[in-house]
């Protein structure tokens, strides 16, 4: 099936407002609002730094993704792209392989949900919160893709308004000096400098910053149900570098000025950093009201990623990837079989829960951070072939890419540079890294023995 008869199954659903907001709400997760503060306690204040450079690194291969997504607006994009220009083993490798980073976000994301409910009441196992988003989230997939977006829309919007405001708001206690004794901008070199754990913890913090910008890429999911690609992904991807700004390096300058970073998750403190510092200088509403933000960025992170799930089993199912049984659409075109069968094996963190709710979150947060440099160094080396291709059939690029190749290099570099640092790391971090081969060889055998279908084959000559 071509690219162009593939758009037309599923409906065009998302509008303008949209898309922007869908966008802006996969740069805005859970590695914001709960993984940042080990990376503080890492990094201290130069976790700014870490999340600017990290930051920079994916607006890059977001343009990367933007150049090919505008001049062909598919669903699935990372797969459909890697399988036309790269082949088909990397088509199918890419699909797979997104599928279960976002498998492995949401489940990250359900254990996240629970420990924040836990601020209100630390009675209730994280499962039970955890198995009730489940079924609700689920639900809210299954009926129509305009649902989906407006229900991420709203989300969206919560979490933008909420991060401004504790700007605005954090700015204010510090201007009139009632953020308490131990604020102001000294905290950012007072407690051991601005890298008080050198070099070497600003480069390990590098590993769990690239976590907090898992999602970004969420944009490409979307294109083959947005209404008007070819303007919208654009606006979105080029705005992608202010949001990192204003809401990853802006609200973190304005906590660690607000209250030492050494004392940000001190003694086994879970939950946000950004409702420990208002309930520590005392402030206990503005933290009960951030909490409820932050439990709305993990649901928010959890809709986009079922969402993305069912839109690439589907997409591979075209290629003939995957069983042929993921192309089925509901009345609303919503790819109804993959999100079932996505959604049952999210379900399984419940029960991971259960059992071992101490170890989860970070067990997941180690191999979505190897999941996800797997798919960013795919779509990169896609944009360079499918570059390659359009220079040598003699095709404009309309949405080109910054500073091809040159930046096409740096982020693989960049990316093979955090594959290191985890090693470094060791322990958890360490365990994903042997998973990491085994999982790609698990991919190669599963490729091998797929049952080969008949289909139109979209890949260009080599």
């Amino acid at each position: 099936m071509s690219e162009n008869s593939q758009a037309e199954c599923m409906q065009r659903g998302l509008k303008n407002r949209h898309i922007q907001l869908i966008a802006l709400g996969g740069a805005i997760g859970t590695g914001l609002f709960y993984g940042s503060t080990k990376a503080i306690q890492i990094a201290g204040p130069a976790v700014m730094l870490s999340y600017l450079i990290g930051g920079i690194i994916i607006f890059w291969i977001m343009r990367h993704m933007g150049e090919m997504l505008v001049d062909e607006p598919v669903s699935g994009s990372f797969s459909h792209f890697a399988y036309k220009y790269w082949g088909d083993f990397p088509g199918f490798l890419s699909g797979w392989n997104y599928w279960i980073a976002y498998i492995l976000v949401n489940m990250a994301e359900l254990t996240v949900v629970g420990k924040y409910v836990q601020f209100w009441w630390p009675d209730i196992p994280v499962w039970v919160t955890a198995l009730v988003c489940w079924a609700v989230l689920t639900g809210i997939n299954l009926i129509h893709v305009k649902l989906y977006g407006e229900f991420e829309f709203w989300f969206a919007i919560i979490k933008v308004v909420a991060i401004i405001g504790m700007i605005v708001f954090g700015t204010l206690l510090l201007l009139n000096g009632q953020a308490g004794p131990s604020s102001g901008v000294g905290n950012l070199w007072n407690y051991g400098g601005f890298f008080p754990n050198g070099v070497e913890g600003f480069l390990c913090s590098l590993a769990i910053v690239m976590f907090a910008y898992g999602g970004t890429e969420l944009i490409g999911v979307t294109a083959g149900e947005a209404d008007n690609p070819k303007k919208t992904i654009p606006m979105a991807i080029n705005q992608v570098m202010w949001r990192i700004l204003i809401f990853y390096v802006g609200a973190l300058l304005i906590i660690l000025m607000i209250y030492p970073w050494n004392q940000l998750g001190a003694g086994g403190a879970e939950g946000s950093p950004f409702v420990q510092i208002f309930s520590k200088i005392g402030i206990s509403s503005a933290a009960a009201l951030l909490n409820v933000v932050v439990i709305t960025a993990a649901l928010s992170a959890y809709n986009s990623g079922l969402y993305s799930n069912g839109r690439m089993l589907y997409n591979l199912a075209q290629q003939g990837n995957a069983p042929s049984m993921f192309k089925k659409l509901n009345k609303g075109g919503v790819p109804v079989v993959g999100i079932l069968f996505s959604s049952v094996l999210m379900g399984l963190v419940v029960f991971l829960n259960y059992l071992i709710e101490s170890q989860v979150f970070t067990y997941l947060m180690a191999l979505v951070v190897s999941a996800d440099i797997i798919s960013w160094v795919m779509i990169s080396v896609s944009h360079m072939k499918f570059r390659m291709a359009k220079v040598a059939a003699g095709e404009k690029i309309e949405f080109p890419a910054v500073w091809f190749p040159v930046t096409n290099y740096v982020c693989i570099g960049f990316l093979a540079m955090v594959f290191g640092i985890m090693w470094y790391l060791g322990g958890d971090w360490r365990i994903s890294m042997y998973l990491t081969p085994l999982w790609l060889i698990l991919l190669w055998l599963g490729y091998k023995f797929k049952p080969q279908a008949k289909q139109e084959s979209t890949t260009i000559p080599k």
